[in-house]
Order: structure tokens, then sequence, then C-alpha cells
């Protein structure tokens, strides 16, 4: 994910995975991200992945989004949102239902081991098709990890694309001059 640009917001036990991999500190990003994901963790000086607490803390994640809509002024909803959940190899039904929490809430989630749903068509035909209608979130499932993870990215660019952030811009470097002619606008 971060070699694709992706910031990583993670909780519970996969920190534990990340931090003994040196994902969770600055001088990572160098190393393992893409380059603009290097550049916003280094001009920061942040890891690329972030710990926000325990598997019950998701909802700190949720807010962060939330802040990107509201206060960032990046789409409307979260649904808009260039993002992605992923319970890789959930252990217990709490997963179920904070993995069922995020696609309520807007975002595409996938699991990474079979739900407990095979054999259910009509109702795995709901959770992985129509409830990106209803609520803009949706489930899908994909045991590879590789394939996990392209699924992801390929949903962040699809939102990256829809609000017109895939691709590079030049900067521009304002003097003192032009940054008071903006906030005199």
């Amino acid at each position: 994910m971060i070699k694709h640009d992706v910031i990583v917001l993670t909780t519970g036990c996969n920190a534990i995975a990340c931090a003994k991999a040196g994902l969770l500190t600055p001088e990572s990003a160098k190393v393992y991200c893409g380059p603009g994901l290097a550049e916003v963790c280094e001009a920061v000086g942040i890891p690329p992945v972030l710990h926000m607490g325990s598997c019950v803390d998701n909802s700190r994640i949720l807010m962060a989004a939330t802040e990107v809509v509201k206060a960032g002024g990046l789409g409307k909803d979260i649904s808009e949102v260039p993002v992605a959940g992923s319970a890789p190899e959930w252990m217990s039904e709490k997963a179920i239902s904070i993995g069922h929490y995020f696609v309520a809430s807007g975002v595409y989630t996938v699991f990474g081991v079979t739900m407990p749903v095979t054999g259910a068509p009509v109702f795995e035909h709901y959770l992985y098709k129509e409830l990106e209608d209803i609520y803009g979130g949706m489930w899908d499932c994909e045991p590879d990890p590789v394939k996990h993870a392209q699924k992801m990215i390929a949903h962040i660019d699809k939102k990256r694309k829809a609000l017109g952030i895939d691709k590079a811009r030049e900067r521009v470097l304002f003097d003192m001059a032009a940054r008071r002619e903006i906030e005199a606008a």
C-alpha cells in the first residue's frame, strides 16, 4: 500500500507486525514508500503507517476520514474519499462488526478470509454489490494478500480519479505577496 502512495492507518494486532518491520518510524518512508507519500511523510515528519490504537479504536480512523471531508474539503461524504478498509486475518466476529461499521460509513472494506456468509448467494450479492448503492461502502473478499492490496489500491485510485487528485501537479511556491493575495480573496 505505501509503495503506491497510500498512507496506512492501522489498529490492533497489525501494529505489532508494522512496528517489527520498522513502518512506524518516519525514517521508513524513504525506504518503503512511493515518491508522493515519502515526500509527505518527510515534510510532516510522520511514518507511513500510523497506529491508531487497539482493534476497537477503528472509529478513530473514521473520524480522520470525516475530517478529510469536513476540514480538508475532499469530497462531500466519506464514500467519496479515496480510502479502503481491510480485515486481512480476522479472528473473531468483532472484525465483522467493525468492518460493517466501515461499510455503513461509506468505506469499501476487504475481508481477507472467507466471509461466514459463503453459501448464501442472495446475501453475498447484497453485501458485495447492493450495499454500495445504499451506503457508498461495500464488502469485498480476497484471501490472497497481494490481490487483497491490489483491490484496495484500485478502489483508492478510482476515488482519486473521481476527485481529480490522481495526477501530480506542479508545485507553486508562494511568496508573501501571493499569500496576502489569497487571504484577501
